[in-house]
């Protein structure tokens, strides 16, 4: 049986403060993230304060629940799950 496709989306409100703190959780679980786009606004003089980042994650529910519990905690982050199963 294939294992789940499990996504991770987490909303930065203030990337310059809080890019270390997410970075560390990031680390933390580095080997259960498969893939990972950050996603922000952009353009010649600017760049914006807030940005997303998707993850795809290997490991099970246990890892999306004990990741999702640190990154919660991080005030200016709001994280978001999803999981598809296979039939």
């Amino acid at each position: 049986m294939k294992a789940d496709h499990i996504i991770l989306g987490i909303h930065i409100t203030d990337r310059v403060r809080l890019a270390g703190e997410v970075q560390k959780v990031l680390t933390e679980f580095g080997c259960n993230i498969k893939t990972r786009l950050g996603l922000h606004e952009v353009a010649e003089n600017y760049c914006a304060g807030e940005g997303v980042v998707l993850l795809e994650l290997v490991g099970g529910p246990e890892i999306l629940q004990r990741m999702t519990a640190k990154l919660a905690v991080i005030e200016g982050v709001q994280v978001k799950e999803m999981v598809f199963a296979h039939s």
